[in-house]
């Protein structure tokens, strides 16, 4: 059997760290190392930093919980223990980007669910099923840094990781205009109901900087690489609405999109169901299959129901029907601190490892 890679959590105290270790606690190709926080937490057993505050069902897996917590911005002393590390730090995003690339420059790969670098040219904004090949930007970015084996890559926003994978399949039909509404877990705030009560019986239209993010990063995802860069793409136009909606965990997309060439009902079934992505085509141990599920219920997808789809890496469709100002609506869901954040790092470094970036030290 190969040996595991050593991994890292930085950040391992809030929810998207749990969520790390959580998915870390039985992985088939990597064990979980170090895991590291902010000086009030560091010195601590890991069982004892979160207690009080541990998010997830059941108890702290045992293979996290006596680690002694680390200071996260102890860049040496992090580095000694692992292979590479997950970040979700939360700090200022430039005190984020520097720390990012503090590890980078020791020579420890970090993959990042925060969105300091994500508009970093020469670092991968990844979703693994559509832009696997934008990994080959690394080798820029690390002449650049002066890294051998260090690197930065980055997952997109939650807001957009049911929707971007909805187009995808459809991009040879030439989208041309987007307008989506999300409709927000609170876990996306880092919330739950009780740490939350003003979420209870609300909505709120309004989520700091997403609607921004929602709109420009699928663009780069959709991007070109050129000349050690990645330059995003410029169509198609995109206009979002980011409302905060009173559910635990899974993002939902009310999705309304104009064509160049307008496909039919059921070519768009046929491309969504017959979709796979690099991870499928690998079988990689996170890899949902299929990626893309459609629902033909009329009253499908629920968060509640369907948020867990392929372990909660898969996303969910329904609801397609024509439109009387776009071309085609449909609704799309998926779960947002699995496939929207931790998740999604965890299946980008399965990719990185499987293509060679991410190897013992």
């Amino acid at each position: 059997m190969t040996k595991k890679l050593k991994a890292g959590v930085l950040g391992a105290t809030g929810m998207v760290g749990q969520r790390f270790v959580s998915l870390l606690a039985d992985h088939p190709w990597f064990e979980i190392a170090a895991v590291a926080a902010s000086p009030a937490s560091a010195g601590k057993p890991y069982a004892t930093a979160v207690a009080g505050r541990w998010s997830l069902p059941g108890a702290v897996p045992a293979t996290a919980a006596g680690l002694t917590v680390l200071d996260a911005s102890d860049v040496a002393a992090v580095s000694s223990q692992v292979d590479f590390v997950f970040c979700a730090v939360d700090m200022d995003k430039a005190a984020t980007a520097k720390l990012e690339e503090d590890y980078a420059r020791a020579e420890t790969p970090l993959v990042s669910n925060n969105s300091a670098h994500r508009w970093t040219p020469d670092v991968p904004m990844m979703i693994p099923e559509i832009n696997a090949d934008h990994a080959a930007v690394i080798e820029s970015q690390r002449r650049r840094l002066g890294a051998r084996r260090g690197f930065v890559a980055v997952k997109p926003n939650c807001s957009i990781q049911s929707y971007v994978p909805a187009i995808h399949p459809l991009l040879s039909f030439g989208p041309t205009r987007l307008a989506v509404c999300t409709y927000q877990a609170i876990s996306g705030a880092g919330k739950t109901f009780e740490s939350w009560p003003e979420m209870v019986d609300n909505v709120i239209p309004f989520i700091k900087g997403e609607e921004e993010k929602s709109e420009q990063e699928p663009l780069k995802i959709w991007g070109k690489l050129s000349d050690g860069k990645i330059k995003a793409a410029a169509t198609p136009a995109i206009t979002a609405q980011c409302i905060r909606v009173p559910v635990s965990d899974g993002h939902m997309a009310a999705v309304f999109v104009a064509f160049d060439r307008k496909p039919g009902h059921d070519e768009i079934l046929a491309a969504w169901r017959s979709y796979r992505g690099r991870p499928q085509e690998l079988a990689l141990p996170s890899a949902p299959t299929p990626f893309l599920h459609y629902s033909e219920e009329d009253n499908r997808p629920q968060t509640r129901l369907d948020r867990d789809a392929g372990h909660g890496q898969a996303v969910t469709i329904g609801r397609l029907r024509p439109d009387a100002v776009f071309d085609w609506r449909f609704v799309a869901l998926s779960h947002n601190t699995v496939r929207g954040a931790a998740g999604g790092a965890v299946l980008t470094a399965e990719l990185l490892k499987a293509d060679g970036y991410l190897t013992a030290k």
